[in-house]
């Protein structure tokens, strides 16, 4: 069937291609200077695989037409080329594309044709990024360069100059900074204040990961027993019974009595089960920022090991509290034991 007019054309290059079939539209009708009569000015709009591809091509540009002939930016290139990649990929691949567009801000005002391989090396260089995420960036720039080229807005890929690998042996660890004693005097005092204040120091004073606590169900936590049990964790180590110190205990106790769902935490809004995305965006984040204070989670976690540290407490029993066993000799491993009352009397030092 015959396209419309001005609807655009589709051919098949003769040769060898790997896109073969070209999607273009008359831009406009000109005189040639030589022969005098008009000829039509293409715009090329991309090369594809096979006809049935060009034809979707064609039809979204009609859709939603841009002009390569324009100051196209790196931001337009990624907004038109997410609008097609996202509908086909998971949504955890496009949480990973929009992460690495995250750090790409220097470039989101860059004209896409004037884009140099040292422009992307300086997003790499500057973004202190880890090596498994710096791979992620790459591929976002080779995509990019892709569709771009496809579509003519420009005739050379520098995305695969960008150079990573000088840091393959040189990822970054993420640098944890326990809580000062200050701010722990300050959490205590505002816990009347919000409710979540609560949760921060029921981490702090028993050392155990936040998704730890936030999938821990109420079956597993004894109160009179002063302990609950890990179940669900990230090591095999993890796994292990947690002692509840004196001072959180009430803590315990309230979450246990107010809570509307299976697990010790929950949303008061709600009585929904908090996923940690839900509770780092809606309640650490904005107690920090109440606070005045710039930790992450995991912070409370090294607080804890610090604490007991400070109080003199068994290398052995911190690692048993916190589910550090990985880090245990082979002694500590297989011949040491202790019982439950043996870390409440630790937790409590602190």
């Amino acid at each position: 069937m015959r396209n419309p007019n001005g609807f655009g054309n589709i051919t098949k290059l003769s040769g060898k291609r790997r896109n073969p079939w070209r999607v273009r539209k008359t831009l406009r009708w000109e005189i040639d200077p030589v022969t005098g009569k008009q000829k039509q000015v293409f715009q090329n709009i991309g090369y594809y695989p096979t006809r049935a591809a060009a034809m979707e091509a064609l039809s979204n540009f009609n859709a939603n037409p841009y002009d390569v002939g324009k100051d196209i930016t790196f931001a337009d290139i990624y907004d038109k080329w997410s609008r097609e990649k996202f509908s086909s990929i998971s949504d955890s691949n496009i949480k990973g594309y929009k992460a690495s567009y995250a750090v790409c801000h220097p470039l989101y005002n860059m004209k896409f044709g004037e884009i140099r391989k040292s422009h992307l090396q300086g997003v790499v260089d500057n973004c202190g990024k880890n090596y498994p995420t710096l791979r992620k960036l790459k591929v976002l720039f080779n995509q990019l360069y892709t569709y771009a080229m496809q579509n003519d807005v420009c005739s050379k890929d520098y995305s695969e100059f960008v150079d990573i690998a000088k840091y393959k042996d040189k990822n970054t660890i993420e640098k944890h900074t326990p809580f000062t004693d200050s701010e722990i005097n300050k959490l205590w005092d505002s816990t009347s204040r919000n409710e979540y204040v609560s949760v921060i120091l029921m981490l702090m004073y028993s050392g155990v990961r936040i998704s730890e606590l936030l999938n821990l169900k109420k079956t597993d936590v004894h109160l009179n027993e002063r302990y609950f049990d890990v179940v669900e964790s990230k090591t095999e180590s993890g796994i292990r019974k947690v002692p509840i110190a004196e001072k959180t205990l009430p803590f315990f106790e309230r979450w246990m009595d107010e809570s509307q769902c299976d697990y010790l935490i929950c949303s008061i809004e709600s009585g929904s089960h908090l996923a940690y995305k839900n509770y780092y965006n809606h309640y650490w984040q904005p107690l920090m920022l109440e606070l005045g204070m710039n930790h992450l989670p995991h912070d409370t976690r090294h607080t804890t090991i610090s604490m007991l540290a400070r109080a003199e407490v068994n290398q052995t029993i911190i690692k048993r509290i916190v589910g550090h066993a990985g880090a245990m000799n082979l002694t500590e491993k297989v011949y040491t034991h202790f019982d439950v009352n043996q870390l409440i009397e630790a937790i409590d030092k602190i």
